[in-house]
């Protein structure tokens, strides 16, 4: 025996976001998995093996959680929100999805504020930042393609999953210039529960009204929490400039040696006064 009282079973809000999202999302389910390899992996499975209901499921461990571009994302119980959203979705243009998934939840956490004078930002294509230079989250959209008998899925309709990882509290900063965020940070006992409880109906709502009207509705709220707005910025390939916003598809507008520039797939790294990229 070490003497120490086993961690309190974490109290999801289930039942409250069902009630808040089953009225305008027919079929939807809320369920928690104490431990997968990742919630987005386990939804795209489902979507593949013809399970494609609108599902939000939450993971309290991931063993395999991805970021951007495959990179590991873990978290102890309790010390991240770790959750995936999956739904069917037929948008006439897929641009900008991930950034309006971040506005959502950005504005979730902290909500409106004054222009300049957002603390929870977001990095261009799917980062949730804090102060402009410390990580708080992160956001990975991927789509698979619809199976169904009969062929009464229209053809446009993907399965979309929007995976979501965030920083409830502070994780270990060993060997980085710039510490992580975290939401402790933004609002000293915001836990998980209610976090997700602040995120999800809204989330929802945006994945609707992105279906219907596209990024562009939401391009002037991403500018007010643009982190990389006006900074230098360095492509993958090479290429520098400086960051001017998004466009109304979402692509990063960068002003480069050639003239002005809009990214739509290459990765973006930031070189705020000299110092590497937060990761």
């Amino acid at each position: 025996m070490n003497g120490h009282a086993p961690a309190a079973p974490i109290r999801w809000p289930a039942e409250a976001i069902w009630e808040a999202v089953a009225p305008v999302l027919p079929g939807f389910t809320v369920e928690v998995l104490p431990s997968v390899d990742s919630t987005n992996t386990e939804l795209m499975r489902r979507a593949r093996a013809g399970l494609a209901e609108p599902t939000l499921l939450v993971a309290e461990l991931q063993t395999a959680g991805r970021g951007r571009l495959g990179r590991p994302w873990r978290g102890a119980v309790g010390d991240a929100l770790m959750f995936s959203l999956g739904m069917p979705l037929a948008p006439a243009d897929w641009s900008g999805l991930s950034l309006a998934v971040g506005v959502s939840v950005a504005e979730s956490l902290q909500p409106a504020v004054h222009p300049g004078a957002a603390r929870i930002g977001l990095k261009w294509p799917n980062d949730l930042w804090l102060d402009g230079d410390r990580k708080l989250g992160g956001i990975l959209v991927e789509t698979a393609s619809l199976v169904a008998p009969g062929g009464d899925v229209p053809a446009a309709t993907r399965y979309v999953v929007a995976g979501i990882g965030i920083n409830v509290q502070p994780p270990q900063a060993d060997g980085m210039n710039t510490p992580p965020g975290s939401l402790q940070d933004v609002e000293p006992g915001l836990d998980a529960p209610a976090a997700l409880l602040r995120i999800a109906a809204p989330l929802i709502a945006m994945l609707q009204n992105f279906e219907a009207y596209g990024f562009a509705p939401v391009q002037a709220r991403f500018h007010q929490r643009d982190v990389l707005s006006g900074r230098a910025v360095v492509l993958t390939d090479g290429t520098t400039g400086t960051a001017h916003g998004v466009g109304e598809d979402g692509a990063l507008l960068v002003h480069t040696a050639h003239g002005m520039q809009a990214v739509t797939s290459s990765e973006v790294s930031v070189r705020p006064a000299g110092q590497p990229l937060p990761r």
